[in-house]
């Protein structure tokens, strides 16, 4: 394993043995990690990249919360806040060293009130886990990252997660009513309302959704919930040029129908995920979208049928209406799977998430089919074409140098044109360590000054998860 912290420079505050001993007198011996062999657990995510922290602590409330960040003040240690570590940018890495805070152990639901139709959980719980729970109760939550399988609700909040059914129900920060969090110099906060409405003060709940770990740690989360829709109906188009499945991605939304997830795959991504799968996907096609709709039965049957006829006169070859349940989530297995199976392809990976408006999303599909004969690398898209949201990964062998050139100007260029286009350059992955030399791009002087100095406000030391977002921070 390589311990990557110089790549960013050697500026960091060490952990002393008086600190460590203060950290295991808060959360107890067995619930802080010192040992190297048990630290090299925490030092990765999605990313591929590692960065070995100095010690990892596992607290169980916020007011061990608290005490461990008002400790990092006094004795000048950085702080991670980390959740499962599924994460695409980095963002809980320890590129500087510090502790990594675990929500591990704050995996409880703490509330499901069916009668107002809202949850208190702690950001520890696991997002399928939660999900499955209102849904027994006839409740809704639809928010719904690739990762739900893994990935944690305070993770979720903290990039702001969005995932298939965002085109329909909207992103993470638009179920969160109010959170529990901690600040930097060890003050609790409740922020936002439990109820449908309240205007009262800043939003500052909008303001740490999405932040990435870099103003507070979050403890408890508010949500809103929704009545668990009717019936669900899932279709397949399958299309024999990738141009035309891009272009009746708007063409559904000019006939006015409202998807609740419109996916695609491209060639490569349908090889990829029917080799990991097995389970009959069409692997000679360009391109395959998957379409869902939600609501009363004879909503959902009349709103496929309108899908279906979209996805003819746009050039699909076949539309496949999916009856069978265990179906619909084979097929929703194999999109959920394509990131971790992208590897069949190489080594290494480079992952982006970009957003252009929806009828854009042909002329990015050329561009980035130009950049792969261009440079010869193995360039895979698929995503949420529903809102224009485009993961694009392209496969290589970082030893190799050349290829790196490649693919890193080949990032470039594509972040470039999707600024041309009108998009932005994360949807859902946030900034991180992967995205901060590029957020320059996208984000004027003056409003990075703005947010730097927001930072400033709620961290003056800059002990709380360094080196992310902001390149020169």
């Amino acid at each position: 394993m390589v311990d990557n912290r110089a790549a960013l420079g050697d500026f960091r505050f060490m952990l002393s043995k008086s600190a460590a001993q203060k950290l295991e007198k808060i959360v107890g011996s067995g619930h802080c990690l010192l040992r190297e062999e048990d630290r090299i657990c925490y030092a990765y995510d999605a990313t591929n990249r590692e960065y070995v922290p100095d010690a990892v602590v596992f607290p169980v409330d916020s007011s061990q919360v608290s005490r461990i960040l008002s400790l990092a003040g006094q004795e000048r240690f950085f702080v991670v806040p980390r959740g499962a570590g599924t994460g695409m940018t980095g963002g809980s890495l320890a590129v500087r060293g510090g502790v990594v805070l675990s929500s591990a152990r704050f995996d409880k639901i703490l509330c499901i009130d069916e009668e107002n139709c809202i949850a208190r959980v702690q950001p520890g719980v696991v997002t399928e886990k939660f999900q499955k729970a209102v849904e027994e109760k006839g409740l809704f939550y639809p928010p719904d990252p690739s990762s739900s399988a893994y990935s944690t609700m305070g993770g979720n909040v903290a990039e702001c997660a969005g995932g298939p059914r965002a085109v329909k129900y909207g992103v993470t920060r638009d179920y969160v009513l109010g959170l529990e969090a901690v600040l930097p110099r060890g003050d609790i906060i409740h922020t936002g309302v439990s109820t449908a409405k309240g205007v009262v003060g800043y939003d500052l709940t909008r303001l740490l959704v999405g932040s990435e770990g870099t103003l507070c740690v979050i403890t408890q989360i508010t949500v809103r919930l929704l009545p668990l829709p009717e019936s669900v109906r899932t279709l397949t188009a399958v299309y024999d040029a990738m141009q035309d499945a891009a272009s009746t991605v708007a063409a559904v939304f000019k006939e006015k129908i409202l998807p609740r997830s419109l996916e695609y795959m491209d060639q490569a991504a349908l090889a990829c995920a029917e080799d990991h799968l097995k389970i009959g996907l069409p692997t000679d096609a360009g391109a395959v979208l998957l379409l869902e709709v939600d609501g009363d039965a004879a909503q959902t049957m009349e709103q496929a049928r309108r899908l279906g006829e979209v996805c003819l006169r746009n050039g699909a070859r076949a539309v496949f209406g999916v009856d069978d349940p265990a179906r619909a989530q084979d097929l929703w297995k194999a999109r959920k799977a394509i990131s971790p199976a992208l590897f069949r392809y190489g080594p290494h990976k480079i992952n982006e998430d970009i957003v252009v408006p929806r009828n854009r999303i042909p002329d990015m599909v050329l561009k980035i089919r130009d950049l792969a004969r261009e440079t010869g690398l193995v360039m895979v898209s698929f995503g949420h074409a529903g809102d224009g949201n485009i993961h694009f990964n392209i496969m290589l062998d970082k030893s190799d140098p050349r290829q790196l050139a490649k693919a890193e100007a080949a990032v470039e260029k594509v972040f470039d044109y999707t600024l041309a286009l009108g998009g932005t350059i994360s949807g859902e992955h946030g900034i991180g360590i992967t995205k901060a030399p590029y957020f320059s791009k996208e984000i004027p002087k003056p409003e990075r000054d703005l947010m730097a100095a927001i930072k400033n406000v709620f961290d003056p030391h800059g002990i709380l998860n360094p080196g992310k977002i902001f390149p020169d921070a």
